[in-house]
């Protein structure tokens, strides 16, 4: 078992837990937005998460520093949550809770998740006419584009939806080329 898969078995339980919380208290959207924030932080400031991930800082002093810095920031069940994180050593998996978390509410609220991948920028005319495709495709009520921009494409776009993937990109079919010909 590779550790990304023990991390997602750790991370799971504390998803659904915080998820199963925020939905019997009709704070989602409240945990959601706190939840951003907290993955905004982390991805802006690097030595805040090597600070968090670094098992010789004292807990006592993670404790302190996350309830100064988010206390008047976030929710008090979620700064409670955050505390007990650290409390068990899992605090350095937050950003894979966090991830486990959408993946969740996203199902919950039929919102499908699709990464895209361009070698440019789409146009919101051209956003909303995949989105309208995709939703046909996936029979998702909700679908939430993350774009990507990759100039290596050279042209076409690449979708992942889960683990599906549907490589329409040059850099792909010529690839494709490639493996048809080496083969022949």
């Amino acid at each position: 078992m590779s550790s990304r898969n023990a991390n997602d078995k750790i991370a799971l339980p504390y998803a659904e837990a915080l998820l199963e919380y925020a939905s019997e208290n009709k704070l989602i959207d409240d945990i959601n937005s706190n939840l951003s924030s907290i993955q905004n932080l982390l991805a802006e400031s690097a030595d805040f998460k090597v600070f968090l991930n670094n098992p010789l800082t004292a807990t006592k002093t993670k404790k302190i520093v996350i309830t100064k810095l988010l206390s008047n920031q976030v929710n008090g069940f979620l700064l409670r949550f955050l505390l007990v994180l650290v409390d068990r050593r899992r605090i350095s998996l937050i950003n894979l809770i966090i991830d486990k978390y959408f993946e969740l509410a996203y199902k919950l609220d039929s919102i499908t998740i699709v990464n895209i991948s361009t070698s440019i920028a789409l146009t919101e005319a051209q956003q909303e006419a995949l989105i309208n495709k995709l939703k046909n495709i996936t029979s998702s009520q909700t679908i939430k584009l993350e774009m990507n921009i990759d100039t290596s494409l050279l042209g076409g776009f690449i979708i992942q939806i889960g683990s599906k993937v549907i490589d329409t990109s040059l850099a792909g079919k010529l690839k494709n080329m490639v493996f048809y010909l080496s083969n022949t």
